[in-house]
């Protein structure tokens, strides 16, 4: 296994710690001393710069692979959505919010192996770095405000809100990007050939 795709494994191993530091009480909220709130933000944090960094390593290395290409969008779905559902347990994020982003994000990959079982690749859409952006500065900014109540706490409170209403809002126009594409480069050619092989058949001889 190459440097990338261990990095792409790493991440997938952080989501169920981030999970258990998240939701598990510890004694006095810390652990080995540390917030668990910062503990769990820099889990977040490190398996987030994985993302970054596998994929920069895999195109400077040369060391794009199949299983590369296959787990990594997945493991950030399993990161994204392990994050989100912790937050809104934990009272930190409204729970049709979480919803409708991980609804979208399953939707899409459906949508898009779909597309490539049939040979077609439909390209990532533009929002989808500004959505990963935003749910990452979302994501830190909850966590760190569940640390207590003062001003800099609900301060990080209103830009994680904020930052969510800008994940719903590129979820929502980027899914509707997608299901164009989708119907743009694989339904409707279909169909067409559908209906051109339809048109060639010999009709049937009266007699």
């Amino acid at each position: 296994m190459n440097l990338p795709n261990a990095l792409t494994v790493t991440r997938i191993f952080l989501m169920p710690l981030l999970v258990i530091v998240l939701l598990t009480k510890f004694e006095g909220r810390h652990i080995l001393g540390v917030p668990e709130e910062i503990v769990g933000a820099a889990i977040f944090g490190l398996a987030s710069l994985t993302d970054w960094l596998d994929g920069y390593l895999a195109r400077r290395r040369k060391q794009v692979t199949t299983f590369g290409q296959v787990i990594d969008p997945l493991a950030d779905k399993l990161l994204i959505c392990a994050a989100l559902i912790s937050l809104a347990q934990l009272g930190l994020a409204p729970a049709w919010m979480v919803w409708i982003i991980i609804g979208r994000e399953f939707a899409i990959t459906g949508l898009r192996s779909l597309a490539y079982a049939r040979g077609v690749v439909i390209p990532a859409s533009p929002l989808g770095k500004i959505k990963m952006v935003s749910e990452v500065v979302a994501i830190l900014a909850l966590i760190l405000s569940h640390l207590g109540s003062s001003i800099e706490m609900n301060a990080l409170y209103l830009i994680g809100q904020l930052a969510l209403w800008v994940v719903v809002a590129a979820a929502l126009v980027s899914a509707a990007d997608y299901f164009r594409r989708f119907n743009t480069i694989v339904v409707s050619p279909r169909v067409a050939d559908i209906s051109i092989a339809r048109e060639q058949r010999p009709g049937r001889r009266v007699g």
